[in-house]
């Protein structure tokens, strides 16, 4: 598998709609790079979105659902482990999406 792109939007600390092009120029002829940044830029949120694209979960949270993972408001149920819970705050929605090239040749979008 090869990921060609990555994209999201209100996603922890990245709050715009992100798009990045690893099949495109300059990271097509990089072979090798490095994501940097500041402390709260979204280096994680990256590697996070494409868990969540892929699988519905990322490894930043618990996988447990025990009853001390809750979160309650209202009626609603909120376990700690949520995929929801990446959603910048005060954001109603958001989304992960990986475009990724197969070893069968074909393009699939998760």
């Amino acid at each position: 598998m090869r990921i060609l792109e990555i994209c999201g939007e209100n996603l922890a600390s990245l709050r715009a709609e992100f798009r990045i092009r690893f099949d495109e120029p300059p990271l097509a002829d990089a072979g090798l790079f490095v994501i940097t940044g500041a402390t709260g830029a979204g280096k994680s949120t990256l590697l996070d979105a494409i868990c969540l694209a892929l699988y519905n979960r990322f490894p930043r949270l618990p996988i447990s659902r025990s009853l001390d993972n809750r979160l309650e408001e209202g009626d609603d149920v909120l376990y700690a482990n949520d995929p929801r819970q990446i959603l910048r705050r005060g954001a109603g929605e958001g989304y992960a999406r990986v475009l990724f090239l197969a070893l069968d040749g074909k393009c699939y979008s998760a």
